[in-house]
This record gives C-alpha cells, sequence and structure tokens, in this order.
C-alpha cells in the first residue's frame, strides 16, 4: 500500500480578487484544540467575535453574527431571509455579484427589478428613485458597495432617504470593503449587510459575517411562509447566537478562532488608521501604474482601495503576463470575469497585502515582463514613491 504524499503548498503573495494572505497569529489561533458548541469558552469568544464584529462594521445591532460559509452563504442568508415568492427585489446590476443576486432572488421565488449600468461604473441615486418610483411596491433595495469583478466603490450616501421614501429595506454586499473601506452601517441605515472573511480580515474563507437591523428582523418573523433554507435561517442562527442558546448547527470552530483574532488584529490597528493605509498603498499603485502608460477601468471617484481593475494593453495575453508574475515571482492576480474576460487585470491591496512592499514589488515585477513581452512601458516606482513622500495634512497625505 502506498501512502499518499503530503501537500505543502507554495507561498505566495496574494494580490488577486481574494483570498487574501492569512495573518500569521490568525494561523496560530486557529491551530488550538477545538472546544466543544456549548462550552463556557467558546461562547466567550462569540461575545467577542459579536462585539468586535460590530465595531467593523459600525453598527449597533444585536443580530451581528458569522454565517457558516464563504462570502456567498451570506449573500443568500441576506436576500432568502427577507424575500417571500412574489415580492419586488430592486438590484443594483453593474457587475458579476449584482448578476449573482439577481440568480438568488429568481431562485427563492422573488422578482428581480434590475438597475442597469455599464461595468465599471456605480450606480447613481437618482437611478434607484427613478426605478422605485417606476415600479411600486418594492420590498428591498440589494446594491454591491466594492463589487470585486470591476473595481468599483458604490456611494451609499443619501440612499437611506430615498429607499424610506418607497418602504424598502436596504441591503449592502461589503465582502470585498469591511474593514479597509468605511461601511457605516448604522451611518447609512443599511438594513442588511454581509462580508466575507478572506479579504481585507485576513483570515481563511469559510465564514460570512451579516448584521441585520430590528427592522429586518422583524420582517424575517412575520414571514408568511419559513424561509426555504434551515441552514440558512437567520432566526436559528440568532438563537444560537443570542442569550437563549439553542443548536442549530455544529460551528466551524476553528474558524470561530480564526476570525476572533482576525478581528482583534483590526481593533489594534483602529479602523480609521486601516482606512488610511489602504487609500494610501491603492494611491501609490495607481500612481505607478499611470507612470508606466497604463490604465485604469473605473474613474478616480469610485476606485475601490482594495481591488484595482487595470486595462489590459492592446494586443497584450493578459493570462500570459498574470502567469509569469505567478511563476517569476509569487505573485497572485486576478483576470476579468464576464463582460471584462480578457479585458483586465484585478490587483488586490488587502488588509495584510496592503503594504509598500507589496506596491513597489508588484510594479516591479510587471514593469520587468511587460518589457520583456515588448510591451513598451515606463518606469512607476518614481511615480510611487512620490505618493509616499508625501506629507500627512489633516490627518492623511495630500
Amino acid at each position: 500500500m502506498t501512502a499518499s504524499k503530503a501537500f505543502h503548498p507554495p507561498t505566495r503573495i496574494l494580490m488577486g480578487p481574494g483570498p487574501s494572505n492569512v495573518e500569521e497569529r490568525v494561523l496560530r489561533a486557529m491551530s488550538a484544540q477545538v472546544v466543544g458548541y456549548f462550552d463556557p469558552s467558546l461562547l466567550e469568544a462569540m461575545g467577542e467575535i459579536h462585539r468586535l464584529l460590530n465595531a467593523t462594521f459600525e453598527t449597533e445591532n444585536r443580530a451581528t453574527f458569522p454565517v457558516s460559509g464563504t462570502g456567498t452563504s451570506g449573500m443568500e442568508a441576506a436576500l432568502i431571509n427577507l424575500i417571500e415568492p412574489g415580492e419586488k427585489v430592486l438590484i443594483g446590476y453593474n457587475g458579476f455579484f449584482g448578476d449573482r443576486m439577481h440568480q438568488i432572488v429568481e431562485r427563492c421565488g422573488g422578482v428581480p427589478i434590475r438597475i442597469e449600468e455599464e461595468w465599471g461604473k456605480p450606480i447613481r441615486p437618482e437611478q434607484v428613485q427613478e426605478a422605485l418610483k417606476k415600479d411600486t411596491g418594492i420590498k428591498i433595495v440589494a446594491l454591491v458597495h466594492a463589487e470585486t469583478s470591476t473595481g468599483v466603490l458604490q456611494p451609499l450616501e443619501d440612499l437611506r432617504e430615498i429607499v424610506d421614501r418607497y418602504g424598502a429595506l436596504l441591503l449592502v454586499d461589503a465582502v470585498t470593503s469591511l474593514a479597509a473601506h468605511p461601511v457605516g452601517v448604522d451611518q447609512h441605515g443599511i438594513d442588511v449587510c454581509y462580508a466575507a472573511t478572506q479579504k481585507a480580515l485576513n483570515a481563511p474563507p469559510g465564514l460570512a459575517p451579516v448584521t441585520f437591523s430590528e427592522r429586518a428582523i422583524e420582517k424575517t418573523r412575520n414571514r408568511r411562509r419559513k424561509v426555504q433554507s434551515y441552514y440558512l435561517d437567520i432566526a436559528l442562527f440568532e438563537q444560537y447566537w443570542g442569550t437563549n442558546r439553542f443548536y442549530h448547527h455544529t460551528p466551524p470552530v476553528s474558524l470561530y478562532y480564526a476570525l476572533l483574532e482576525a478581528l482583534r488584529i483590526v481593533e489594534e490597528e483602529g479602523l480609521e488608521a486601516r482606512f488610511e493605509r489602504h487609500r494610501l498603498n491603492h494611491l501609490a499603485l495607481i500612481a505607478g501604474l499611470e507612470a508606466m502608460g497604463l490604465e485604469m477601468l473605473v474613474e478616480p471617484p469610485y476606485r475601490l482601495w482594495t481591488l484595482n481593475t487595470v486595462k489590459v494593453p492592446e494586443g497584450v495575453d493578459e493570462a500570459t503576463i498574470r502567469g509569469r508574475l505567478l511563476q517569476e515571482f509569487g505573485i497572485d492576480i486576478g483576470g476579468g470575469l464576464g463582460t471584462l474576460k480578457g479585458r483586465v487585470w484585478r490587483v488586490g491591496l488587502m488588509g495584510m497585502n496592503s503594504t509598500p512592499n507589496n506596491v513597489l514589488l508588484f510594479l516591479t515585477a510587471l514593469e520587468r515582463i511587460l518589457l520583456s513581452e515588448g510591451v513598451p512601458c515606463g518606469p512607476g516606482i518614481a511615480a510611487a514613491d512620490e505618493i509616499y513622500r508625501k506629507p500627512f495634512q489633516g490627518g492623511s497625505r495630500v
């Protein structure tokens, strides 16, 4: 009998759309021995996870906890708990994940109504208002705050006032923005928000933090029929995470350990400092790329700090460049999805991966590979370094 070979994954610098590299502290935390799901020590840890998630979401919601599953489980839990058959849902469709929302709404018997916008552009508040005015009875407005497929940051200002005018709930996907961009759940009046652990939180994939406002919880309680999924029923999750402990499923205890440590790292750095770090490294990367002669897909006001979409130069095989970055430098970046397939590179700067070292290494590696492939490009390091050299003014670099 031949024993199987031990698996040893290679060391990579994960600068794609996710996952991102996991903090060493987080890896050590998740290697601790598991305990039972009602063990007092685990319940104490869950209390801390709740507190720290609320701080990161910037909310005081009582119903805030991680759903056991990847980011898509958070999306599905958010939607299927709120939607009953026949209810209308307004979806911002300006990227791959708006389309995924559409599919989930259809699967649970809802009626998806799309606000369509070009991939690479945000949904405008007036588009939301026009759609709500045109189609009466819309129950939910669903938008992607950080569209991972395009690198677009969706403005959330003014949406609550518009949504309130038509009596709808506001649902926001913050998978690629939580812990790197201000999400401001309470500030923006978001009723349901979900994220994932493998992006700017630098924990392994497998949990999807969600937060529900009291208004959203009330809607789930007043459903005419049960949620179609037992596993993703938020009412059952809420009982397990509340004071009246109720067995729902065996939680991924090791992933809870990991998330707790990742959230502790966020708290130690401070949200404002973390936001500024992501903004600064994003600006340095853009300055370097543009100095090389490359173009960005998204206009400056709507660019994500965590995910940068770079247009592939005419005549360049984008997969070849990505392959060489991985093989020669151990740098993993993403290609385009959907209508952007073959047209963009997606370069992530999330959490611990958002550093000057990674920015400068990536620019050096990309310049070297492009030149060797016969693609004309200028030097990018000096332009990026200029961003880092600018003085602070009013809490941020000018």
